[in-house]
């Protein structure tokens, strides 16, 4: 089974008070790209994650993201009673000493008595409170949906290939029976093309005529395009019966298929070999705009 170099998956958890989200994306690329976008001051998550995404991911343009934030309920810090009260009561001292020297105060607000050293202990900053062991559990879902989704669409890529496959042979056998036909026409067309300009046809030496046909029909030969063309298409279909990252190796047979086919139609000096050559030129295209998915 093949897969597809498209994908996407998200996943969340939460601890210690945090919720966080992971998305993962992906698309086609000439190899693998990772680009990552994590929160700072967890050390060592990035290094954790390529190796992670290298592990399961052969190829592909591959995005992950982490969004953090504070989970709904939890605590944002920790208020000290004792220290609160003993603050309170200073400001009390201070403010009753203010006005009997006759000074006056502004007034205290929440904010302020809260900022006052010891009385308020706000909690830290999100990303400082997680570990890459905290999130390992999450992100090994991520993987697993990611990877389950691209083996997916490679299922249907593949089963799209194989039909273009059964096209293309279904093609090379028309354009051989074509070939065949095309023999019969080029004797009965250079011979009358010989008769307008010799006003005459039968008066030329038989093995003059036989020489020239020799020679238009060692130009003409289709014979090793049609042997190349199917050779490609049982490659191609043991590509596909062997899975893995195969994309590479296909798109390499995808341009070789397309060479044959275009050998065929400047070799072809038949219209209906012509129309048949252009159409497996059409087939091919549509087969190589597939295979740039494939991993």
């Amino acid at each position: 089974m093949v897969n597809s170099m498209t994908g996407f998956a998200s996943a969340s958890g939460t601890a210690e008070g945090l919720d966080w989200t992971w998305e993962m994306r992906g698309v086609n690329a000439r190899g693998l790209d990772i680009r990552l976008r994590l929160p700072e001051g967890i050390p060592g998550l990035e290094p954790r994650v390529r190796a992670a995404v290298v592990e399961r991911v052969a190829r592909g343009n591959v995005t992950i993201g982490l969004r953090l934030r504070r989970a709904e309920g939890a605590a944002v810090g920790r208020l000290d009673s004792d220290r609160l009260a003993a603050a309170l009561d200073a400001l009390c001292t201070v403010r009753a000493e203010a006005e009997r020297r006759g000074l006056a105060l502004g007034p205290d607000t929440p904010a302020s008595v809260l900022g006052l050293r010891g009385v308020f202990e706000p909690g830290g900053e999100a990303d400082a409170e997680l570990t890459p062991d905290m999130l390992a559990a999450s992100l090994d879902t991520l993987l697993a949906d990611f990877v389950a989704m691209r083996a997916e669409e490679g299922a249907a890529l593949q089963r799209i290939l194989i039909g273009q496959l059964d096209m293309v042979a279904e093609l090379l056998t028309c354009a051989q029976d074509a070939a065949a036909l095309r023999a019969e026409e080029t004797e009965e067309n250079f011979r009358a093309a010989l008769a307008r300009v010799t006003g005459n046809a039968e008066g030329v030496e038989p093995q003059r005529i036989a020489q020239e046909l020799a020679v238009m029909a060692v130009k003409a030969d289709v014979t090793e395009e049609f042997d190349r063309l199917d050779a490609h298409v049982a490659a191609a279909r043991d590509l596909l019966g062997a899975g893995g990252p195969v994309g590479r190796r296909l798109d390499f047979l995808t341009q070789e298929f397309n060479r044959e086919a275009n050998t065929l139609c400047s070799k072809s000096g038949h219209e209906a070999l012509t129309r048949i050559g252009l159409d497996l030129k059409a087939v091919i295209d549509q087969m190589r705009e597939q295979v740039q998915n494939v991993e």
